[in-house]
């Protein structure tokens, strides 16, 4: 609906209050219910929001170092605008209307730190150059039988998973939880966050739901907003969900795959595919896949944005280690699926279940792009086999700081989004790694605390 079409729906429905968030830099929702006459008094010239929400992390502390916002600012508001397009109603709140915002003004002008803003440009871009892009992003994440009470009563040790045993494609397990199973897909679609399936995975009490293709911002509203969801769907039930990439270093980790494909701009025919190649790669697909492939060591901090990003990109762990690409071979970086015209696509594997959706698409189309701009040549060989041993192109950064660095330096990620969002990022991603280095862990206490 459009704005006029939304007053009108509110307005002949008698609607008292509407919710809506934005993305921080985390890829956690922010955001309040207003009352109507707030709602429409503001969709000209935006909400005034404490510009903190960008100036601390995902615990609430403030950061140090960033220049954006801090203690030498003050704090001010900024102004958020609610997009219209993005309006649904939630199921599990009594239907109350729900909007996507970001820090995009009308003339344009967007705050570096704003993922959706981040990600808009991109999208922007893409369309100038003549093509249309399709994403989808894929999530598996732990159910424990746990609120959020317990799990501090409990310092998050001793937790109780939604089911026991390794169960992978399990018919019994979502069985045996038909009510919280089945409430996800249907209050996911009244949502309107269509999901393709959602099945048990390798592990107890862990799912796995992938989310049908569309265009590249909605694909990364629908990221955001499954997340959220999932986890006020598990409340409804007594549960609680985790994204976390590894929250058990016995357990497989979570995985959050892009899927993405250029299309002619009225969607009618994939540009990935080449009936007459061998790998039935177009040219543009190969070039888009070479830029992912260059531009991978500069931009990792937003495919894997926490200190926990880095336990699931292990060797053997069904994660990528290295940079390397490979048709339907999950061990490589990058996987080209060909099997029809219709859903020849790429899957990009190094995200885990813990990226800000937004961030972690924008890089992936932003990087794509510029092997089509700069006419990349393909020149790295398809891993045939163990992607973990191919070491030819390079490996991964192992952990956040050494990644965080690379691309607070690179001029490629200053290229692609800009230095005030660099800075930002890279900051924010440094503060991080601050906080970890200075904790003192679990492990610490069992090793040391008695024989050292």
């Amino acid at each position: 609906m459009n704005t006029e079409q939304v007053i009108s729906y509110i307005k002949e429905n008698n609607i008292q209050k509407v919710k809506f968030a934005f993305a921080d830099i985390d890829g956690i929702l922010r955001g309040k219910v207003i009352s109507t006459k707030k709602f429409i008094d503001g969709l000209q010239d935006g909400y005034g929001f404490c510009d903190v929400v960008f100036g601390w992390d995902s615990n609430d502390v403030t950061y140090d170092h960033v220049e954006l916002t801090g203690w030498h600012s003050g704090y001010p508001d900024k102004q958020c605008y609610i997009d219209v397009a993005t309006m649904r109603n939630v199921p599990w709140e009594n239907n109350i209307p729900f909007f996507l915002a970001d820090y995009t003004g009308p003339n344009g002008d967007a705050l570096p730190a704003c993922p959706r803003s981040l990600l808009k440009q991109i999208v922007k871009q893409c369309s100038a150059m003549g093509y249309h892009a399709e994403f989808a992003q894929e999530f598996e994440w732990f159910n424990f039988k746990e609120t959020p009470q317990s799990l501090q009563q409990k310092g998050f040790a001793n937790m109780e998973p939604l089911s026991p045993g390794m169960f992978g494609y399990s018919t019994l397990r979502t069985s045996q939880n038909s009510a919280f199973y089945y409430d996800l897909f249907n209050l996911l679609t009244q949502f309107n966050i269509p999901v393709e399936g959602i099945h048990t995975e390798t592990g107890p009490g862990v799912y796995e739901a992938a989310i049908t293709h569309s265009e590249t911002l909605d694909a990364a509203d629908k990221a955001v907003l499954f997340k959220t969801a999932v986890k006020e769907i598990a409340y409804q039930h007594g549960l609680t969900a985790t994204f976390m990439a590894k929250w058990n270093q016995n357990l497989p980790g979570c995985s959050g795959h892009i899927h993405q494909s250029l299309w002619t701009s009225d969607q009618t025919d994939n540009l990935f595919y080449d009936s007459n190649d061998a790998s039935k790669m177009s040219e543009l697909h190969k070039q888009y896949l070479a830029g992912q492939l260059y531009c991978m060591p500069h931009l990792l901090p937003m495919y894997a944005p926490t200190i926990n990003s880095y336990k699931r990109l292990v060797e053997g762990a069904w994660a990528p280690t290295t940079i390397t690409w490979g048709v339907d071979n999950r061990t490589t970086a990058l996987r080209v699926i060909n099997t029809s015209k219709a859903y020849t696509r790429l899957e990009t594997r190094i995200p885990g279940s813990d990226t800000n959706p937004y961030l972690a698409i924008a890089a992936a189309l932003a990087s794509g792009l510029y092997g089509i701009k700069n006419k990349m040549k393909l020149d790295v060989a398809p891993t045939v086999g163990n992607g973990y041993q191919n070491k030819a192109n390079g490996s991964l950064h192992a952990n956040l700081y050494d990644a965080a660095t690379a691309m607070q330096n690179s001029a490629i990620a200053k290229e692609l989004f800009g230095e005030g969002f660099v800075q930002h990022f890279t900051q924010t991603r440094l503060w991080e790694h601050r906080q970890y280095a200075k904790s003192v862990s679990d492990w610490e206490l069992k090793r040391y605390f008695e024989s050292i």
